[in-house]
């Protein structure tokens, strides 16, 4: 029998702690590793949509969005993050999300 994956870790780690933050964030990041960008980023999205939003959710996404061309998508998610930034003082993530949406202004 094979060890269990990382992702079967994270798993079952949010069976005992499903509102756990951090591991909902971890296991989405481990979803799009294997592939699964559909239940990575359905993931990342719900944690950007809560309250308060998970800042770096919507860093994450809007990279694999990019990575899957989705350009109009990623940029949308991003001016949401940069917004939820700013509003919880968080000047560094907001810079990094506004340097990330500048550089998608050259693509299609």
């Amino acid at each position: 029998m094979a060890p269990p994956s990382r992702r079967e870790k994270i798993e079952a780690l949010l069976a005992d702690e499903p509102a756990d933050t951090f591991l909902r964030y971890s296991l989405a990041l481990e979803l799009e590793k294997e592939g699964d960008n559909d239940r990575s980023l359905a993931g990342l999205r719900q944690l950007a949509a809560e309250s308060p939003p998970y800042v770096p959710a919507f860093f994450m996404a809007a990279q694999q969005l990019t990575r899957l061309g989705r350009i109009d998508e990623a940029r949308a998610i991003l001016r949401d993050g940069i917004e939820a930034a700013r509003g919880e003082g968080n000047a560094h993530a907001a810079g990094e999300m506004s340097e990330f949406l500048a550089g998608l202004g050259s693509m299609a």
